[in-house]
């Protein structure tokens, strides 16, 4: 059955919300990230070959263990969206979003009627039944994160237009990808990477959408909680442990 999103709530209270992006795809790594006092996880099925039983697990995992799960999909994917959503996470990080329009086309997979054109299953999402279902589908749509990544040099030239949409709650920058997108292959630390990544934090400000950052270094992450980022994900290693 859907849980209030904590991670959601405790950043619309204007505090920050820490959590790691997991590439170990096993339900116990789920529950250490948890212990460890982390607000959420991205379970990855972009790059990694996590089995949909495998994903339901940790999504249990992080139940379990009271911290929040997200699951970064492949892409603009109606089927891989809906299965995580139906497999319980409480959001879902979609990478190489490059305008408004694959902006709108993850809103409607993610939502439920009048915000989306979500479709309707019963099983774990819906308590199998015993939570009515008027009430699970208003739930999800207040509860479930949209995180979108730009990733590439159009999705920063169109990075306003797609932060307009509505229904998207944060936006992570790929600070990788960017790299080879801007010329600089392999230098996340690039200059033209850094400043195409703190435009981008501006425009969040502007468009009142949650800047997520992803620092790698404890010095980034010194200068984005400056810039109030809501969202920080350390990437794969627990860099930062609370």
């Amino acid at each position: 059955m859907l849980a209030i999103n904590q991670t959601r709530e405790k950043v619309s209270q204007g505090r920050s919300a820490y959590g790691l992006l997991n590439a170990v795809p096993t339900p116990w790594m789920v529950e250490m990230i948890g212990h460890a006092g982390y607000d959420f996880v991205i379970l990855d099925t972009e790059h990694m070959s996590t089995n949909p039983e495998s994903l339901e697990h940790m999504i249990r995992a992080a139940e379990c263990a009271s911290v929040t799960p997200l699951v970064r999909v492949p892409g603009v994917d109606r089927p891989a969206i809906t299965r995580a959503l139906d497999s319980g996470a409480q959001g879902i990080v979609v990478p190489r979003i490059r305008n408004a329009e694959e902006a709108q086309e993850v809103v409607q997979m993610a939502r439920y009627a009048p915000a989306g054109r979500r479709g309707i299953t019963g099983g774990r999402t819906t308590g199998f039944g015993t939570l009515p279902l008027k009430d699970y589908l208003s739930q999800a749509n207040q509860e479930i994160l949209i995180v979108l990544m730009i990733e590439d040099q159009e999705g920063m030239d169109n990075r306003e237009a797609i932060l307009g949409v509505p229904g998207v709650d944060w936006v992570l920058p790929g600070a990788v990808d960017l790299s080879q997108s801007l010329g600089c292959p392999g230098d996340p630390f690039h200059p033209s990477v850094n400043h195409a990544i703190t435009e981008l934090a501006a425009s969040c400000r502007r468009c009142s959408v949650e800047f997520c950052a992803l620092p790698r270094s404890p010095d980034q992450l010194t200068e984005w909680q400056e810039w109030g980022a809501g969202g920080l994900s350390p990437g794969r290693r627990p860099q930062f442990a609370l």
